[in-house]
Order: structure tokens, then sequence, then C-alpha cells
């Protein structure tokens, strides 16, 4: 008897333990994306803040005021000052003091070389009008032929590329199928990779948004989105759970009937 309590008692502790850790973990799923969150948005706000804020005059300061430091200030000042610098460029003058001060740039060897990465990197990041965006995520061959890896449809190839192709393949080659420029993303890092020039029939476009591509790949296929037909039948269940059932509360079965007092005397 003494041994079968003892395995009771390591059996109550082990499954204890074991609800505990179960919480924690479900905990930690929540907790831990706040709180990154919140940390690299206050990391950004500091950091902002101890580079404009020395620039601001005291005059215009809050702190100077308030006698604190208010956090934020210099990110509010940043966007307005770059909102500003914005609409001056819009016209005519502005222009033409942008035009001046690039001219002036491409004059210094080391200098216009990263100014003008710099500035197209910003303006395909932020410069969604111009169809710089990625348009669908795909799968193609790579690093050989059996192995599927992600990648985004960025724009269909043009310009020296497909010519050059086709010259290589000679004149008696065949004729070269319509390209496209592809980013395959690395993991779990996908600001880097490879550019790569595939025929539009060696790629599979993917009903995935180019979101939920990128996310399986930062996550390392960890984190799976769901298939479109997954999707309609969570919304057909959400949909089906949120209707009333016909007849309402007159559809219950209704109480036996009682029985009537002379057959419970017989």
């Amino acid at each position: 008897m003494a041994s079968s309590r003892k395995s009771r008692d390591r059996s109550h502790r082990r499954g204890f333990f074991q609800r505990w850790r179960a919480n924690f973990l479900t905990g930690l799923v929540i907790v831990a994306p706040v709180t990154l969150t919140l940390y690299l948005v206050w990391t950004v706000i500091t950091f902002v803040d101890d580079r404009i804020v020395p620039l601001v005059p005291e005059f215009y300061n809050p702190s100077t005021w308030i006698g604190v430091d208010v956090p934020g200030f210099g990110l509010v000042v940043f966007i307005l000052f770059t909102a500003v610098v914005g609409l001056l460029t819009k016209n005519l003058f502005g222009r033409q003091l942008v035009l001046m001060a690039e001219n002036w740039v491409d004059r210094m060897p080391i200098v216009r070389s990263v100014y003008n990465g710099v500035k197209q990197i910003i303006e395909t990041v932020l410069t969604q009008s111009s169809g710089a965006s990625f348009k669908q995520a795909c799968l193609v061959e790579y690093p050989r032929r059996g192995l599927w890896a992600i990648a985004f449809v960025s724009t269909e190839t043009r310009g020296e590329v497909p010519t050059r192709i086709a010259a290589a393949r000679g004149p008696e080659g065949e004729a070269p199928a319509a390209m496209v420029s592809v980013f395959l993303p690395t993991t779990p890092n996908p600001t880097s990779g490879f550019l790569l020039f595939v025929p539009r029939d060696d790629i599979v476009t993917l009903d995935m948004t180019v979101e939920d591509a990128a996310k399986l790949v930062i996550s390392a296929g960890l984190v799976v989105p769901p298939t479109a037909e997954e999707r309609a039948a969570g919304l057909a269940r959400r949909n089906g759970a949120g209707k009333p059932r016909a007849g309402g509360g007159a559809a219950r079965s209704a109480p036996p009937a009682r029985a009537p007092a002379s057959a419970k005397r017989d």
C-alpha cells in the first residue's frame, strides 16, 4: 500500500508540473511577441529621440517647460520635418533644388554610389503605386531539380537579360520563353537572397499571399498558412455556428406527460 501511495503521489506531482509547463508555454506564446514588439518600438523611439531632440531649440522643447523628457517627441519632429520636405519638393522650385543637389552628389565618386543605392532601395520598399512590390509567391526548383524553394515574383524580365539569353542559345536554339524575375529569400533573414531569372513555365504559383509566404520563410517552415480550402471550411463552420437552429426553442422535445391519478392508484 505504501508503494502504491508513493506512485500516486509521484504521478500527481508529475501531472501538476506538466499542467504548469503547458500553461507557461501557452502564456509565453502570447507574452513573448508582445514584449518583443514593445521593446523594438521603444528602441526605435529612443534611437530617434537621442538624435533629433538635441537639434531642437530649447524654446520649442517641451522638457524645458515641464522639466521631464517627453518620449516620442523626437519621432514626431522627424515625421513633421519629413512631411514638410515632401511638401516642398512637390512644387517646381523644390524639384529644381533636389535636382541641383543630386547633380552635386553625382560628382562625388563614393558618395553617389551610396546615395543612389539607398534611394533606390527606399523607393522600391515604400513606393507601392509604381508596382515595385512583389506580385505573388511561387515555387522554383533550387538549388537543383527535385528541390523546391519559396520565391517571390517581382516583375517580368525586360531589358538586356532576355536578349542576351536568346543570343547565348544561338540562331538555331529554341526561342526564349517569357521570363520573370524572382527573388529567392534566405531563412530566417528574408532581406538577403538571390535574384533569379526563370522561365515562367518553370515556376509554380501559390495561392498564399506574399505576407503568408514571408512568415513561412522566416519561421523556417514552422508557421504554415492555411490553404484556401481550409479557410473556406473554417469560415463555413463559423457561419454555421452563428446561425440559430430552425424552430428556436420550440423544437425542443416536450416533457413527458404525467400519468393520470387513476392510473397511479391502479
